[in-house]
């Protein structure tokens, strides 16, 4: 069997890998959809964004799936909390990513223009309302979320859905919209041409200022202005998994402690900024390529940096922070964990080959011509 410790640490890397691969894959999807009506300005425009994004969403989408399956079977007490506190929240986002593709299929099957502008409207919510849903529940989980368990590991989630847009999750989401307007838009430069190619640009530079802002905003807030969590007990990283055996107090500034602990964690946030600003000077030299893939750097720096801010907190608890949720007491069995990273080993490798032919086979700009000249584009 491998080292208990050992495996905890692994799959809560593996868990911050599958969240970081749904953000970059999928989130240049919403957020050019979130960007459609400002960048798509005719039908034609419209089509061109639409085939862009359409060969691909679907395995991007493999990345959300494969999180939440993880959560449910290496972290089953951080599924139960989470999704029954946010159910409202996730079920609206959720809700709304099924739009999009809907409107995949169904927005070219009429040539009314009342029809097409309704599907337009549907796709811009299915990408813009996840983006900002998504980013208001990492700000409640910096935050800490009211729940508890009794003595039997019952969980109980005392809060309510207004509850979750504080001025600090509206913050978050906000920033989470526009990281990933600012990867979508650096993903239309790159995959398109002519105005809606201009227009892009013109987004990624704006989008790229705006993370640059609010993420700084962000991380002075959460150094000087938020209570974070720290562990004033003892340890048992080999036991059983029990959140009531510890002791939690909370502490102004303790979400960055880590980054004295362990310097090399800085990278994360440093990503983030680098990233973001690379893309804002990058992209006049119209590097389209290498501002797309600073722009992913960006994002994968910005969510990489909650999950090591929070080590080894995963979810904790603002009513009853002793009973929050940490990688030592909050995964499966041991046996479980090793199963799982052996079906990982042996069918992560298949998801990344598949990706990267779908994107080999994609790859290339799509045009005005292009879409009006194919029956069966979008």
């Amino acid at each position: 069997m491998i080292d208990y410790t050992l495996l905890r640490v692994i799959w809560w890397i593996l868990l911050g890998v599958l969240l970081t691969g749904f953000a970059v894959t999928d989130g240049f999807d919403l957020g050019a959809a979130a960007l459609a009506p400002l960048l798509a300005r005719n039908d034609t425009e419209r089509r061109v964004l639409m085939n862009v994004l359409g060969p691909t969403w679907e395995g991007n989408q493999v990345w959300l799936i494969l999180g939440a399956g993880a959560m449910f079977a290496a972290w089953p007490m951080v599924y139960t909390v989470s999704f029954s506190g946010f159910y409202l929240a996730m079920f609206l986002a959720l809700g709304t990513i099924i739009l999009r593709p809907v409107a995949f299929k169904f927005r070219s099957k009429h040539e009314s223009a009342r029809w097409r502008s309704t599907w337009d409207v549907l796709f811009w919510i299915g990408g813009l309302v996840p983006a900002l849903v998504f980013g208001v529940a990492v700000g409640n989980v910096l935050q800490g979320v009211p729940f508890h368990f009794d003595a039997d590991l019952r969980a109980f989630y005392t809060g309510g859905f207004l509850d979750l847009f504080s001025p600090f999750s509206l913050l978050a989401g906000v920033l989470s919209v526009a990281m990933l307007c600012m990867h979508g838009a650096a993903y239309l430069a790159m995959k398109t041409e002519g105005a809606l190619h201009a227009r892009s640009r013109r987004a990624v530079m704006l989008c790229a200022i705006t993370v640059l802002v609010l993420f700084s905003v962000g991380g002075y807030v959460v150094n000087w202005h938020m209570v974070g969590y720290q562990v004033a007990s003892a340890i048992n990283t080999q036991g059983p998994s029990n959140p009531l055996h510890k002791h939690v107090v909370t502490q102004l500034g303790a979400w960055t402690q880590n980054y004295y602990t362990y310097p090399w964690m800085l990278t994360a946030p440093l990503l983030g900024l680098l990233g973001a600003l690379f893309v804002f000077m990058m992209n006049g030299a119209k590097c389209e390529k290498l501002t797309f893939l600073c722009s992913g750097l960006s994002v994968a720096g910005i969510v990489s940096t909650v999950g090591v801010s929070m080590f080894p907190f995963i979810l904790p608890s603002s009513t009853h922070p002793s009973m929050s949720l940490m990688v030592w007491d909050a995964s499966s069995s041991q046996f479980t964990l090793q199963i799982m990273l052996i079906a990982t080993i042996i069918f992560m490798p298949l998801i990344l080959l598949y990706t990267a032919w779908v994107y080999r086979v994609m790859r290339g700009k799509v045009t005005g011509q292009s879409v009006e000249s194919n029956g069966q584009s979008y």
